[in-house]
């Protein structure tokens, strides 16, 4: 049983797109995790009918407590905590699908979320991948979750990150869903600055990392070798990084990309700056496929989450890996610890 104290470390878990694998890879990983002995306080936030509908072959031996409000959770063995939204109607869904009413719904279990976090009802949030299809057919037009996550905390742009975080590689990125022809023109020297400082910030206060090291990978090839392959890299990305370190901060760059990131694999550096999505994601999903972990940084709560997206091929079919999604709740558990207190019996 937790003590009262223990409730304020609640891990919210949003359920994502219930057409897609998110509730499956939620109760695969709480059975994994955890199993039936609740060793975390998880807190699911969804729709108890549609999670026992899409979760039924995995929920053998498990009591769902329908709630609505985390005051009112149980946190024994045995039981499945779900704060139920009731916002979903069962006949209007299609497994592996695109369906406005899941896409609503999803974008609606990530308000309560954060609600409750910044009410302090709940210490962190582990969100459930959703289909910026669905959300934008439901009349939202959020190019994804970090963008909502900042709108429903207040966040300014110059606040925020992408974070990819796994055992053998961190990134973090400057810019985030934009066309490739659009990156050169969005790399400025503010951006990057912001981006190295968040990391910085990042490192020691959510990871405890007392000293972090960062490596700056460069836009161009080569880093723009002196001005021959573009003057990015030596009139934006380098006076950056000067600026960072000036402030105390140990960054280090820019370093050709094709070489930057061999350099964290091997323990130079604690995390790379990428320039833009692919440069940093196309090789933390080479290494750590399964096991990468995106995380929301400079948000007023703690925010993680599996990284890869609903997957509607695969979807009711049984076979989605829970393996990242176990990592993003490990993940929040172990997030900023050094800065809370927690309870011990």
């Amino acid at each position: 049983m937790l003590t009262a104290c223990d409730r304020t470390n609640i891990i919210g878990i949003t359920l994502g797109d219930v057409c897609g694998i998110g509730p499956e890879v939620v109760i695969k990983a709480i059975n994994l995790l955890q199993g039936k002995h609740q060793s975390l306080p998880l807190l699911i936030i969804g729709d108890a009918m549609a999670f026992k509908h899409f979760c039924a072959m995995w929920l053998d031996g498990w009591d769902i407590l329908s709630i609505d409000d985390p005051s009112a959770a149980r946190f024994e063995p045995g039981i499945l905590n779900v704060l139920d939204l009731k916002n979903i109607n069962l006949n209007h869904l299609t497994q592996g699908k695109i369906c406005p009413e899941a896409g609503r719904a999803s974008v609606e279990y990530i308000k309560t979320a954060v609600s409750l976090a910044l009410s302090g009802k709940i210490l962190k949030v582990v969100t459930a991948p959703i289909s910026k299809e669905a959300i934008h057919k439901a009349g939202f037009s959020y190019p994804g979750h970090t963008q909502l996550l900042a709108e429903l905390t207040s966040a300014e742009e110059t606040e925020y990150a992408m974070m990819f975080y796994s055992s053998k590689l961190k990134v973090i990125l400057t810019t985030i869903h934009v066309a490739l022809r659009d990156v050169p023109g969005l790399i400025t020297q503010e951006m990057v600055l912001k981006t190295i400082r968040l990391a910085d910030r990042s490192l020691r206060h959510d990871f405890g990392i007392q000293s972090p090291l960062i490596t700056v990978a460069g836009l161009n090839p080569h880093a723009g070798e002196n001005g021959a392959f573009g003057r990015e890299d030596m009139e934006i990305i380098k006076p950056a990084i000067d600026l960072a370190a000036s402030e105390g901060i140990k960054a280090f760059g820019p370093y050709p990309p094709d070489t930057v990131f061999l350099q964290a694999v091997e323990g130079r550096c604690d995390i790379v700056v990428a320039m833009y999505h692919d440069q940093g994601l196309i090789p933390l999903k080479l290494l750590a496929f399964d096991k990468a972990v995106n995380v929301t940084i400079g948000l007023p709560i703690i925010r993680t989450s599996p990284d890869h997206g609903t997957a509607f091929d695969i979807a009711g079919k049984g076979v989605a890996n829970p393996q990242s999604m176990i990592e993003a709740i490990k993940l929040a558990a172990r997030m900023g610890a050094s800065e809370r207190q927690y309870c011990s019996e």
